[in-house]
């Protein structure tokens, strides 16, 4: 059995991997790099893999990161299954028509695929339920409730032949967190792919709610602007989820508009309310008597007309926008509106990506070019980082300790520093397995 690391390798984004036996094959993930334009180009770069090989495809979540390359996949001649969770495939749609969508509206990008090629893929899809076993080829493999966002699943192989297995953890989520259920553990493994991006950190204490009620009171005090780049998936529900409980406790005040201004987030916030049993307990009750997604005085911005109103909104206000990296997407048109004005804060609440916008100013840029423009940042800037939807240094340990039978772990989806600094606690914590830092298409052997 070998192992090669196609993407998410030395870098954090474009998930792929690929497992082999003599006869068969399977991915996991197909996902889009995104950030350093050198990373950026290897998303049009066909895989350097046998095809012929492959018997079926895994997908763990709906980030773009992880699926936003499965059109390409028809272009290359694969027409056997692609599995997934069910609530997976309903926000990987959203994802794939989206990136179709603004690649085709984008100046002087290049396109990957069309809408036509997503449909194509989408037909591929056999959707599968945690804790159940399923073949592809000479593999089983069982699906495990990562409590990263909605469907999103750690995967365990195993070939049939030998009895060897991996683990790939996908994302791991910062668990316990309000709308989830808590990650599952992998109860064996020889081998754990497992990622990184938060390895040289601990989250602390979960204190998201009293730091924006802190921001908030301080906007409404100087009717300044709260703007909030987040992504659609998860984050944005999170926040709306907050915002009801602020407003339900007087800790913001009922008249302070809150504009959610991302369609896919509009979307996600619907796709999000039709599986409650994937909820965390506490929402589970909560929605047997209240929608904990909306409340007095949110907006919803589902075109571009509203979205372009919202800076004649005069006062105290809250906008959560896409993307969450300010790599693109409506939040791009509020940096522009809002950064130069000191009563604004902008608040990062998830991982930015070398090489993005979002980046440059959590890195302490002052004077930013926004299509063309120098746009200084006169705004103040705020990260709250136990909002990410990633698991820390601590949680990652954790999940590995629980797998019995582990010898080997490769650390991806994480900047050098990150995946360095992990790779010394494992090696203190857990002296007995090996640890290897693998860099794009770089190939294993598992042995027996």
């Amino acid at each position: 059995m070998r192992l090669k690391f196609m993407g998410a390798a030395a870098t954090v984004t474009g998930s792929n991997f690929f497992l082999s036996s003599e006869k068969t094959g399977l991915m996991v993930d197909f996902g889009m790099f995104q950030g350093k334009p050198e990373e950026v180009e290897l998303n049009s770069v066909k895989p350097d893999m046998d095809f012929t090989k492959l018997s079926g495809v895994i997908l763990t979540h709906a980030h773009l990161d992880h699926c936003g390359r499965l059109p390409l996949l028809a272009r290359y001649g694969f027409k056997g299954p692609i599995f997934m969770t069910e609530a997976t495939k309903a926000l990987a749609e959203l994802v794939l028509y989206d990136c179709a969508k603004i690649a085709k509206e984008a100046e002087g990008r290049s396109i990957l695929y069309t809408d036509e090629d997503v449909e194509v893929i989408l037909k591929q899809v056999s959707l599968v339920e945690y804790d159940k076993r399923f073949d592809i080829g000479g593999f089983t493999v069982t699906l495990v409730d990562a409590g990263h966002i909605l469907g999103s699943a750690s995967v365990v192989v195993e070939e049939r032949a030998t009895g060897k297995s991996v683990a790939f953890s996908g994302d791991l989520g910062n668990t316990p967190e309000p709308l989830l259920s808590p990650t599952h553990f992998v109860n064996k493994a020889k081998v754990a792919v497992v990622e990184s991006t938060y390895g040289d950190e601990i989250h602390g204490p979960r204190e998201e709610i009293e730091d924006l009620v802190k921001i908030i009171q301080k906007a409404e005090r100087e009717k300044g602007t709260v703007l909030i780049p987040s992504f659609s998936i998860e984050r944005a529900q999170e926040l709306l989820y907050i915002f009801d409980q602020l407003k339900k406790d007087g800790r913001m005040a009922y008249e302070t508009p809150v504009f959610l201004d991302s369609p896919m987030a509009i979307k996600a916030t619907t796709i999000f309310k039709d599986f409650p049993v994937l909820y965390s307990q506490k929402l589970k009750d909560q929605v047997k008597t209240d929608d904990p997604f909306d409340f007095p005085g949110l907006m919803i911005c589902d075109s571009m007309e509203k979205s372009k109103q919202i800076k004649n909104y005069e006062g105290t206000k809250v906008i959560v926008a896409g993307s969450g990296m300010m790599s693109g997407g409506r939040v791009v048109h509020h940096a522009l509106n809002y950064l130069e004005d000191p009563k604004t804060q902008l608040v990062f609440v998830g991982y930015q990506a070398e090489g993005t916008l979002g980046r440059e100013i959590l890195d302490g840029k002052k004077r930013v070019n926004i299509w063309r423009s120098q746009v200084e940042v006169k705004a103040e800037i705020l990260e709250i980082k136990t909002m990410s939807a990633h698991a820390d240094q601590e949680q990652v340990l954790n999940w590995l300790k629980k797998i019995e039978g582990l010898e080997e772990v490769a650390l991806i989806h994480g900047e050098d520093l990150a995946r360095l600094v992990l790779s010394e606690k494992i090696h203190q914590e857990l002296p007995d397995v090996k640890v290897i830092l693998p860099i794009i298409n770089q190939e294993i052997k598992i042995d027996s």
